[in-house]
C-alpha cells in the first residue's frame, strides 16, 4: 500500500503536467498501456484474462470507470493536495459499503470518525476559493465511486488473480474513452508522450500493488496508508505548482487524516482486546 500510494501521486502530477489534453484523452492512453502490460503478463503466467467472476469483475471496472473520469477532470481543476483530500475519504465509503458488501463490522464510535473526517472536508472546501461547490460534488461521488471499487476488489481476494481484476477495469473504461476522445482530442506533442506513457506506466504499478495490498488484508485496517499520499501532493504542488493554502485549509486536511487516524487506530486497539484477556 505504501508503494501504492507514493507511485499514484507522481502519476497525478503526471496529469496536471499536461494540462491541455483532456482527462479522458489522458485516461485512453492509460488504458491501452494498462491493457497492453496485462495481457503481456496474463499470457506469461498463462493466466486466463477472464477470470472466474465476471459479474463482479465487471462491477469494479465500472465503479473504477466512474471514480478515474470523475477525479482525472478534478485533477486539472483544482490544486493537487485538495483533489488528494477529496479522493482521500475513499476509504471511509469503501469502510461504511464494506457493511453491506463484505460484511465488515463497524463500531459506533467510527461514525464519529467518519463525520470528523468530512468536516475536515467542508472546512477545506469552504476557506479555498479555487474549489467550487461542483468540485466538492464530484469529488465526493468520485470517492464514492473508488470505495465501492474497493469493496468489489475484497469481494475477488479468493477467485481472481491481481492482474485480471486490473485489465477489467482499462477493459470497461476503454469503449467509453474511445468514443469520448474522438470529440475533443487534443495532439499530444514532444514531451506530452512521455508524461502519457508515465500515467500509464505508473498506474499500472500502482494498481497492481493496491490490488494485492487489499486482496491480503481488511479494508479498513489498510485503508489509512492512503493518506501518507496527501503529505506527497502537497510537497509536489508546493514545488512543481507553486500551490499553496492558508491555515484554515490546512486544519481542513489535518481533520480529515486525523478522523481517519483516531478511526484506523482504536478499532485495532478494540480488535486487540479480546486476545490479551
Amino acid at each position: 500500500m505504501l508503494i501504492a500510494t507514493f507511485v499514484f501521486v507522481v502519476m497525478k502530477v503526471c496529469v496536471k503536467l499536461v494540462p491541455h489534453i483532456p482527462a479522458i484523452e489522458i485516461i485512453l492512453f492509460r488504458c491501452i498501456i494498462s491493457i497492453s502490460i496485462c495481457l503481456y503478463y496474463l499470457n506469461k503466467q498463462k493466466v486466463s484474462v477472464w477470470g472466474n467472476n465476471k459479474p463482479v469483475l465487471i462491477l469494479r471496472g465500472s465503479a473504477g470507470a466512474f471514480a478515474l473520469i470523475t477525479y482525472f477532470w478534478l485533477l486539472q481543476e483544482i490544486p493537487l493536495a485538495t483533489a488528494a483530500t477529496l479522493q482521500y475519504i475513499a476509504p471511509i465509503f469503501a469502510t461504511i459499503l464494506g457493511i453491506y458488501l463484505v460484511k465488515e463490522k463497524v463500531a459506533s464510535f467510527q461514525w464519529i470518525f467518519f463525520l470528523m473526517s468530512f468536516v475536515g472536508v467542508i472546512i477545506v472546501q469552504g476557506f479555498d476559493a479555487r474549489m467550487s461547490t461542483t468540485h466538492l460534488l464530484i469529488g465526493i461521488a468520485s470517492a464514492m465511486g473508488t470505495g465501492l471499487a474497493y469493496n468489489f476488489v475484497r469481494k475477488l481476494k479468493t477467485s481472481e488473480h491481481p492482474l485480471v481484476i486490473i485489465f477489467y477495469f482499462p477493459l470497461v473504461v476503454l469503449p467509453i474513452a474511445s468514443i469520448w476522445s474522438v470529440f475533443v482530442w487534443v495532439q499530444p506533442q514532444g514531451w506530452d508522450w512521455v508524461v502519457l506513457l508515465g500515467v500509464g506506466i505508473c498506474t499500472q504499478i500502482a494498481q497492481y500493488f493496491l490490488t494485492k495490498a487489499y486482496q491480503s488484508e481488511e479494508v479498513s485496517k489498510i485503508s489509512i496508508l492512503n493518506y501518507v499520499g496527501l503529505v506527497y501532493a502537497l510537497l509536489f504542488g508546493w514545488f512543481l505548482f507553486d500551490e499553496t493554502f492558508n491555515w484554515m485549509t490546512y486544519a481542513g486536511m489535518g481533520l480529515v487524516l486525523l478522523g481517519v487516524i483516531l478511526n484506523v487506530v482504536l478499532k485495532e486497539k478494540l480488535a486487540e482486546k479480546p486476545a490479551t484477556t
